[in-house]
């Protein structure tokens, strides 16, 4: 799928004035009438959804809100707007830019797909193709939706091509979970199980009930979640997917789309986007911003940290060998992302006690990182590294959580036990056999961290463990960490709308208590 280069669909907008009506046709542009005619124009139209992902908004600044406010991590932006709206809950201004980008982008994407949704119907081309290309606008239209009921919760639910005279209502977030849950089980059932050649990274039957149960399990329907993690474990999905015997592949840009991974966004370096002067031209962008916005200081922005309570974390125990659980050294860039120290702990080529100094404490994700380049100094705002978005580790870990919720305990660890075994720890059942049901659930949140820190799924765990629901639960953020001193429990669980939004549509109602 890196190959495949990606179609910005031109959208052709009427402008009006208030006197006299203008509506002159652009006959260099494509319009809607002319342009959804062939099964090109529908793979086209539906490459132009998978560019969403490429927007800074989705792959970054979202990233930011998944795992900055969360507890797992911090900001110390010279930009203060960074910290006081991603992490410190000092939220004043409502259309501050980036959380009204994600929005918005979002909504780009689902406008995309269900331009293809309305279209493609009516093209004739090969039914299987059509059928396939239907599916994978399902997909990510259930994905964008998704990640805003996440975020925003009540949202607007559009399920037609928008324009300019709509205004939409809020949904509930409950309605746009169902919706995304809907379209991702409409996507389950007519996508592939894999593909070859240059459509490799497309999405999957696979991603698609990945994401169901995650949208599921964000409802905590843990019933409705069981199915698709059932497919994924013990049906035919586990025919397809496995976990990688070396952890850290699961982060290098030589062993992208690999068994591990379930739902993969595809980067790349589009040579063509600059001239061998370095002069910007109209070509897109393929690549991502994320390792340049958090790689540690004098590599890249360093806006975003990682708590040390994360770290501590992975030496709760040792391996059976006795030795430190290698995921530390593969997750973050530390004083001691080598066991032996700073003196040995080796940064973009030098080590972290000639960059930072012997005591210096800050950690810094490394799994978005190119550092394993050789030669690589720095990072940059175009990183070809994919972003493995659902790994298979994360659906064993679902599935044991699920099965838990269920009262079915003793089954679940085996799964954690996959997950903890691939990186030498012992299995659950010989260091803590017969947790109760609480308390394995606890460990869920252990072994979740560990194995997937900073990949962009803390907030919505806590979420769905009740942490922004009581003060008792709040209380356990804040000595994690402080920013949550400031998070009100009527009113920081969602983001706000966008305000210039609110003030257009008179149909749209403001998130609670903003």
């Amino acid at each position: 799928m890196k190959k495949i280069l990606y179609f910005m669909l031109a959208v052709g907008l009427t402008m009006t004035s208030c006197e006299n009506d203008l509506d002159i046709i652009n006959p260099n542009n494509p319009t809607e009438n002319d342009f959804w005619q062939t099964a090109t124009d529908a793979e086209q139209g539906v490459n132009a959804i998978y560019s969403t992902l490429h927007r800074g908004p989705i792959v970054l600044w979202q990233w930011f809100y998944y795992t900055v406010r969360s507890d797992e991590a911090f900001s110390r932006s010279p930009r203060v707007d960074i910290p006081n709206n991603m992490d410190k809950f000092l939220i004043t201004n409502y259309n501050f830019g980036e959380t009204n980008w994600i929005y918005g982008d979002n909504y780009i994407g689902i406008f995309r797909a269900n331009q293809v949704l309305a279209n493609v119907p009516d093209i004739e081309m090969d039914p299987d193709l059509k059928a396939r290309l239907l599916g994978e606008a399902k997909f990510f239209r259930g994905f964008f939706y998704y990640n805003l009921a996440s975020l925003y919760g009540n949202v607007p639910i559009i399920l037609e091509p928008s324009t300019t005279t709509m205004q939409p209502a809020n949904a509930t977030r409950e309605a746009v979970y169902a919706q995304a849950a809907q379209d991702l089980t409409d996507a389950a059932e007519v996508l592939p199980l894999s593909y070859s050649g240059a459509n490799v990274g497309r999405v999957t039957k696979g991603a698609a009930m990945a994401m169901l149960a995650k949208a599921y399990m964000q409802m905590r329907n843990y019933q409705a979640a069981y199915e698709p993690l059932h497919w994924l474990v013990e049906g035919p999905g586990s025919e397809i997917y496995g976990l990688l015997e070396n952890y850290r592949e699961n982060f290098l840009s030589t062993t992208e789309n690999n068994k591990e991974s379930v739902f993969e966004w595809q980067f790349a370096t589009n040579e063509s986007e600059f001239t061998d002067n370095d002069v910007q031209t109209p070509n897109q962008n393929y690549g991502s911003p994320l390792a340049q916005f958090i790689a540690p200081a004098n590599i890249g922005f360093s806006d975003a940290e990682i708590r040390r309570w994360v770290v501590n974390e992975f030496h709760e125990e040792e391996t059976v060998t006795g030795e430190r659980d290698p995921r530390l050294s593969a997750s973050f860039f530390f004083d001691s992302t080598d066991v032996r120290g700073p003196e040995f702990s080796m940064i973009y080529g030098q080590t972290f006690a000639q960059r930072y100094g012997p005591n210096d404490t800050r950690v810094w994700v490394r799994k978005f990182a190119n550092d394993a380049e050789p030669g690589r100094t720095r990072e940059g705002f175009r990183s070809a590294n994919n972003y493995r978005f659902v790994r298979y580790s994360d659906v064993l870990l679902m599935y044991a959580e699920v099965l838990n919720a269920l009262g079915r305990t003793q089954e679940a660890y085996q799964y954690v036990d996959r997950v903890r075994e691939r990186v030498g720890l012992a299995p659950l059942a010989v260091v803590k056999p017969g947790l109760s049901q609480e308390a394995f659930l606890e460990q869920i949140m252990h072994e979740r961290v560990t194995e997937l820190a900073g990949e962009g799924h803390r907030w919505n765990d806590l979420d769905r463990w009740g942490y922004f629901e009581s003060q008792e639960k709040l209380n356990e953020l804040i000595e994690r960490d402080p920013a949550f001193s400031t998070f009100m429990l009527d009113r920081h669980r969602l983001l706000p709308l966008p305000q210039r939004d609110v003030d257009i549509n008179p149909n749209l109602v403001q998130n609670p208590n903003y």
